[in-house]
């Protein structure tokens, strides 16, 4: 499979309908962030560094659809692993900062290394426990979670803007993929479907 079939596939089913999104995965290279290149446009998630995954191409493109994302919006993403997620966003909303988090130092690092690759320059990675948000450059716009959640992180509602919208893969062994959008400070939840993710690490994961 290659990115044209990819995105056949998506236009095919209705997965992506943003077509700003749809510009970016034509612009940003999956294989600078994968660790084997010819494994990059499968629609697998595939591992990368200690023992994490990059997700498959179809769950980015549905979770990134449900943000509703658009120029200028100011987003945290929770889990950065390669940087690709990162990547697809911050094309999206520049010249807005994409701010992400990732706990493991190593993934920082390599998904620091593949955002320079790939000229990327609105995404600031922290090496932090992101369960808790990054109350320093709040309040989001939008926010991502790309790993599984005992439940949606207090810290992430608290810190997203009236009529935000948060998406978050919630459950222990398979996950509900949940959206909240936040209206007038009552929250507005969607189920996307069941998913598969890494667990969550930190203060508000597992």
């Amino acid at each position: 499979m290659n990115k044209q079939h990819l995105l056949n596939y998506w236009t095919k089913t209705g997965i992506v309908k943003n077509q700003e999104l749809i510009k970016a995965f034509k612009k940003i290279k999956r294989e600078d962030f994968v660790l084997n290149k010819e494994e990059a446009y499968l629609d697998i998630a595939l591992p990368i560094l200690e023992k994490q995954t990059i997700s498959q191409p179809s769950t980015i493109m549905i979770m990134l659809e449900a943000l509703e994302l658009k120029k200028g919006d100011k987003v945290l993403e929770i889990g950065t692993g390669s940087g690709y997620n990162a990547s697809l966003i911050a094309e999206v909303v520049k010249p807005a900062n994409v701010y992400t988090t990732e706990i493991i130092p190593e993934l920082v690092e390599f998904a620091k290394n593949n955002l320079k690759k790939a000229n990327i320059t609105n995404v600031k990675v922290f090496n932090t426990d992101g369960s808790k948000g990054l109350l320093k450059y709040s309040p989001y716009d939008k926010c991502i979670v790309t790993a599984a959640c005992p439940e949606i992180p207090k810290p992430l509602i608290s810190q997203l803007k009236n009529n935000g919208i948060l998406i978050a893969p919630v459950g222990s062994y398979s996950q509900i993929m949940v959206k909240i959008t936040k209206k007038n400070n009552e929250l507005i939840k969607e189920n996307l479907g069941n998913f598969v993710f890494v667990p969550l690490k930190g203060k508000y994961g597992f």
